[in-house]
This record gives C-alpha cells, sequence and structure tokens, in this order.
C-alpha cells in the first residue's frame, strides 16, 4: 500500500491537525502486523497525544510511501495544498545518499519549503537528518561500531525544556542510529531556503551526539530520536541491522536490546511535536 487517509473523529468540534507522513521504510513485518506501517504508528502516537492536549486535539493523517525504488511512489507538491504538517520518518537508508528517490525526495522538500512558507516539518532520525540536509547541513557517518542504541539520555537545553514543558534537564528516548547531523543548518548554507537571522537552534544534545534535534519556530522541530518505538520494535529493529551486518558490536547490541522495556519519554516528545503542529510557539 502507497497512500493510507487516517482520520480521527472530528464530529467533536475538536481542532485538528493536518498532516502528511512521508514513509521512508517500512517495519519489521511483526511490527507491520501488530501495529501496522510507521504512518499508522506515528498517527495513533499523536492521536493519544491530542487527547491528552488542553483542549484536546484531533488529527488528520495522509501517508505516503515514497521509497519508488521498492515500489513506493513519491507525491506531487499540490497533494499537499490542504496539509499543514509534514512528518518524515525513519529509515534503514542513509540520510547523505545520492540514490534517485533520496535526490527526488529532497526536491520535493525543497519546493514545499519554498511554496508553503507556513507549512510546519518535522522528521524522526533519518527524517531529521534529511531536513537538516536540505537546509545545508552536513550528515556523517559514524564508525561501523558506534552506533546510539537504546534507551538513552538526551540533555535538554532551556528552549529544549520549554518545548517539551519539563523542569527537569533531560528526557529518555529510543535510538537507532549510526549517521548523524555535525552541526545545525545555518541561513548562510541553506541556500536561500532561510533567511538571514533565522534562529536555528539544538534543543538538546547526548554523548554521542551533538545534535539531538534542530527547531526554528513555525517552520520545523526535528528529532534524532524515535518517539514512537516500544520494545518489541526496538528489539526487531537492533535485530534486523545485526543480521544485515550493519551493526557489528554485538556485545552493544545485546545491552541496548535489555533496555528496551525501560519506561522513556516517547508520548512527551509527540505532545511537543503535535502543540509544533499546532502552531504553538515556544521563543
Amino acid at each position: 500500500m502507497t497512500t493510507q487517509h487516517v482520520e480521527l473523529d472530528t464530529e467533536s468540534g475538536r481542532p485538528t491537525v493536518r498532516m502528511m507522513v512521508l514513509e521512508t521504510d517500512e517495519p519489521h513485518p511483526e511490527t507491520k502486523f501488530r501495529r501496522g506501517t510507521f504512518g499508522e504508528i506515528l498517527h495513533h502516537h499523536f492521536a493519544k497525544a491530542g487527547d491528552a492536549h488542553d483542549p484536546p486535539l484531533g488529527i488528520e493523517t495522509d501517508t505516503r510511501y515514497v521509497l519508488t525504488e521498492k515500489g513506493g511512489t513519491m507525491p506531487k507538491a499540490h497533494e499537499f495544498d490542504n496539509c499543514e504538517a509534514l512528518l518524515i520518518t525513519g529509515s534503514v537508508y542513509d540520510a547523505h545518499g545520492n540514490d534517485p528517490w533520496d535526490l527526488d525526495l529532497l526536491g520535493l522538500l525543497k519546493e514545499l519549503w519554498l511554496k508553503h512558507p507556513k507549512m510546519h516539518f518535522s522528521g524522526v532520525c533519518f527524517g531529521h537528518q534529511l531536513l537538516c540536509r536540505l537546509l545545508g547541513s552536513d550528515i556523517a557517518s559514524a564508525a561501523s561500531t558506534d552506533w546510539e542504541l537504546g534507551h538513552s539520555r538526551i540533555n535538554l537545553s532551556p528552549l529544549g525544556q520549554k518545548l517539551f514543558q519539563t523542569d527537569t534537564p533531560e528526557v529518555y528516548l529510543h535510538q537507532m542510529h549510526q549517521d548523524y547531523v555535525v552541526a545545525p543548518p545555518m541561513a548562510e548554507s541553506s541556500g536561500g531556503l532561510l533567511a538571514p537571522g533565522t534562529k536555528v537552534e539544538v534543543w538538546g544534545h547526548s554523548g554521542h551526539t551533538k545534535v539531538q534535534g534542530v527547531y526554528i519556530k513555525g517552520r520545523l522541530f526535528t528529532t534524532q530520536a524515535h518517539l514512537a518505538f516500544d520494545e518489541g520494535m526496538v528489539k526487531r529493529q537492533i535485530q534486523m541491522r545485526v543480521d544485515s551486518g550493519s551493526i557489528e558490536d554485538l556485545e552493544h547490541a545485546d545491552r541496548a536490546a535489555e533496555t528496551a522495556e525501560m519506561d522513556h519519554d516517547g508520548d512527551v516528545a509527540a505532545a511537543a511535536i503535535l502543540r509544533f503542529f499546532h502552531d504553538e510557539g515556544v521563543e
């Protein structure tokens, strides 16, 4: 399935966020059987955050599977005309490659960024890296044995604390990445996509990754970590990468898998991004 539409009941009169999810990968077959596609998983995660919002928010989600070399379809810019928010999922593929689908997706994002100045952009893991690349950041790959995996502490900046509405100096989220954003985007390196003086902020860092997410008020909010992973997903995603040979440090993989059951702040992260989509600005 390359296209789907999931709509939360809006007859209650709730304000509703219209979100497009660009799926850049498919979940493990067991995850897909139990929880659905990445778009469906994220929809239900944001719907839960919307229920908890004061006042409650609805979420309408359209999904496009854009991995064209695996049977997906790259949407056209006009398909986003009624879209307020865009989210790019994680992927086993790297965000610094030059495969045709990578370049096509970057071209689409550039067109949307220019055509829809009020659209809110977000990305998770691969999506975070690709959006930063769009705006001029370099994406690098750590050593094959140097992955950030499993339950991880992310140290929050003062802005991060405001975004996540917490007085604590950290959040805990699941990680699954080898590549990373070297430095946040700057207007000077954005090829004109960012106006001079645009304030681009890093909201958190970890011991492994200095740029855990970037924020531009009313425009961009990304996260390197996965907000919607549960215990089963963490273990299956790690095993997939071990089986493929991507993760070579098996002891590290085993230790990370053991953290999969630990409590994490995925609901807090979903609520923060939903508020951003709803244009609840943070200075």
